[in-house]
């Protein structure tokens, strides 16, 4: 069974950075892959960046292209040049045994961590 905590989350001035790191027991080694959602109050949940065990593509969504990056094992979000709107509630999710690239649909994705609140302000 596959089990996802996600942690880093803080408040952080605009501007900053920080890092989320997501540790996901139990995912098979060569077939899964592993994106980053948040989610801010009364908005829908939206994909981040994911990336694939089995091609090692790598997609983001374009409001955060340039200033998040994904780790190639999908397991760490670095968050640069924060903002106010990246103000949400963070999660690190994954499908197991899936041979495809990965995508940024919430629907993709059947194992998600519980969630790191991340606040951009002054």
């Amino acid at each position: 069974q596959v089990h996802i905590v996600e942690s880093g989350g803080g408040l952080v001035q605009p501007g900053g950075s920080l890092r989320l790191s997501c540790v996901a027991s139990g995912l098979n080694s060569e077939y899964h892959y592993i994106g980053w959602f948040r989610q801010a109050p009364g908005k829908e949940r939206e994909g981040l960046a994911c990336v694939s065990s089995s091609n090692d593509r790598i997609y983001y969504a374009e409001s955060v292209k340039g200033r998040f990056t994904i780790s190639r094992n999908g397991l760490f979000l670095q968050m640069n040049m924060l903002k106010p709107e990246d103000t949400a509630v963070y999660y690190c999710a994954a499908r197991n045994r899936v041979f495809r690239a990965c995508g940024l649909l919430t629907f993709e994705y059947d194992i998600w961590g519980q969630g790191t609140q991340v606040t951009v302000s002054s």
